[in-house]
């Protein structure tokens, strides 16, 4: 038997206040529109004459300042690119530096040796790359786990090794090979186009970020995440988790090989550090310093890990360090001792990366959130 409501009841739920619903926080509204700020900011950089005394060694539109943006930029595409490897989809590759090296010889080799314009060894570079990640990844992921960052550990030693050694008088060895700009188009040469290379960076950044998230947001990236969480569960499921992973693998070299292009003409010829492990450590070491997996953490993490890494060689050998007794001015004057340190820090009071600075402040938000919410009923 239904109940029927009275007239007297009725009259007293009309009169219950209605909650009042607290307006939406101006963060939540402003949030969205942050990356394209931010794209602005850095793409306006070079028309600012502002001058930050120990952070730049002279003003944001100099070429030297515009120059280690610009490598910081690089690094930040690729460590984005090294984190769709790593963060999104959990391989542990010990040999993404050697794309990145492809690109950067590649690069260097067909415009100096062979004579090609710019385009073209530039596509050619690129093409290279994706191939070599193709053959290797298609070797290297029939194995997994520890096995598979030996392989591809095993894969960039082969090419450094080449390198170093000249092979085909190519890569001019030890010495690395410098660039001919010659071939190059007007407006990449000269200090004075320092901006235009600048502008490069920033939008092979803009690039990586875009496939990255493309993908990341795209049925293959949910695949890739059920890779990273349980690979079982996706062969169960009836899909091949070695073809998704081989087309993750072969994307991330792609977009190395192309870092390598850019970060070519940004300094000018090719060097064997480019092809070291060391670079693939400290690939690993800006994407955790970051976030792995995060929308912004690699980016982050690269740029910041890079810019320390060239400012802590200016630091350490300062007036101020040589001044400090023999106990500080030793440790301080080693930039990977610094850099060491910082890391350490960072992975122990932000274990998610600086991405994870925005839920460790979550409560403070919360509070003011609610601060808000009760002005607001008042």
């Amino acid at each position: 038997m239904s109940q029927v409501e009275t007239p007297a009841a009725s009259s007293a739920t009309a009169a219950e206040p209605v909650p009042a619903v607290a307006p939406r926080s101006r963060w939540a509204a402003v949030r969205p529109f942050l990356p394209l700020v931010a794209l602005v900011v850095f793409a306006a950089l070079p028309y600012s004459s502002l001058s930050i005394p120990g952070v730049f060694d002279g003003a944001l539109n100099q070429p030297g300042t515009l120059q280690l943006l610009a490598i910081c930029l690089v690094f930040g595409g690729l460590a984005a690119s090294y984190d769709l490897l790593f963060g999104r989809t959990g391989m542990l590759s010990f040999g993404h530096a050697l794309y990145f090296a492809a690109g950067v010889y590649g690069t260097d080799i067909l415009i100096t040796k062979v004579g090609l314009p710019l385009w073209q060894a530039a596509l050619l570079a690129i093409a290279g790359g994706a191939i070599l990640a193709g053959l290797l990844g298609a070797v290297a992921l029939r194995t997994a786990g520890i096995a598979f960052a030996m392989v591809t550990l095993a894969f960039a030693q082969v090419g450094a090794i080449l390198v170093a050694r000249d092979f085909g008088g190519l890569t001019g060895g030890e010495e690395g090979l410098p660039l001919d700009v010659s071939g190059l188009p007007a407006a990449l040469v000269g200090v004075a186009n320092t901006v235009n290379l600048y502008w490069l960076a920033l939008a092979f950044l803009v690039l990586v970020v875009l496939v990255v998230h493309r993908v990341a947001n795209s049925p293959t990236g949910r695949v890739l995440a059920g890779l990273r969480d349980d690979e079982r569960r996706i062969g169960v499921l009836g899909l091949d988790p070695y073809r998704f992973k081989l087309v993750a693998f072969v994307l991330a070299g792609t977009l190395a090989a192309t870092g390598g292009v850019v970060y070519c003409l940004i300094v000018g010829g090719a060097s064997p550090h480019v092809t070291s492990s060391d670079l693939t450590l400290s690939l690993l070491v800006m994407v955790v310093l970051g976030g792995p997996g995060t929308r912004w953490g690699p980016v982050l993490g690269g740029v910041l890990y890079t810019y320390l890494d060239h400012r802590l060689t200016a630091f350490g050998s300062s007036s101020a360090v040589d001044a400090l007794p023999g106990v500080l001015s030793g440790p301080l004057s080693q930039p990977l001792f610094v850099l060491g340190t910082v890391f350490i820090l960072a992975v122990y009071f932000f274990p998610g990366g600086l991405a994870g600075l925005a839920a460790r402040l979550g409560p403070l938000r919360q509070l003011g959130a609610s601060a808000r919410r009760d002005k607001y009923r008042e």
